[in-house]
């Protein structure tokens, strides 16, 4: 089947059978630095941060909480609620996420799909989010992720997300 070039074009079956295997449980748990960008629709960065994450799970439900500091001097907190179902997906769920976001891990790749309302003072625009997430050999987790409105990308994020001790831990 012929498959069009670029982000959408992306399948978690892409990913199977790669290493090292992404388990959120297990390399979403502790205390984690993230670093990142966001561009805007015309390609040029209109935002970069950094944030504080910590996650923990007990059996299949966990969280994640996020603290963000923009360069604008901005703050933004956001805390997922994390289910792990029966057959591997995940159920995710925050204040400013409409319903419920889903994903699935394959290999090292981690997908997941929802939809966001921003604050006010973003526009409050209401937009459909996919995330890729991919497991380093290092432990480091490289986030890209695409914002869309009535299906045209407007916003596109490049992300890391690492242990916050000093060291890396590996992923294996």
């Amino acid at each position: 089947m012929l498959r069009l070039p670029g982000f959408k074009s992306q399948r978690l079956s892409d990913y199977a059978g790669t290493s090292p295997v992404f388990d959120l449980r297990r390399h979403l748990s502790g205390e984690f630095v993230s670093e990142g960008m966001i561009y805007g629709p015309t390609g040029r960065v209109v935002s970069r941060f950094v944030a504080s994450m910590y996650g923990e799970w007990q059996g299949a439900r966990g969280s994640l909480s996020e603290q963000f500091s923009y360069s604008s001097g901005g703050q933004q907190n956001r805390m997922w609620s994390l289910t792990e179902g029966n057959n591997g997906t995940i159920i995710a769920t925050a204040p400013d996420i409409i319903g419920e976001g889903t994903g699935r891990a394959e290999g090292c790749a981690f997908q997941m799909s929802y939809r966001i309302k921003l604050s006010e003072d973003a526009g409050g625009h209401v937009l459909s989010v996919v995330d890729w997430m991919y497991l380093m050999d290092n432990g480091t987790i490289l986030n890209r992720s695409q914002m869309r409105k009535f299906g045209v990308k407007v916003a596109e994020l490049i992300a890391t997300i690492r242990p916050a001790a000093s060291e890396v831990r590996q992923a294996s």
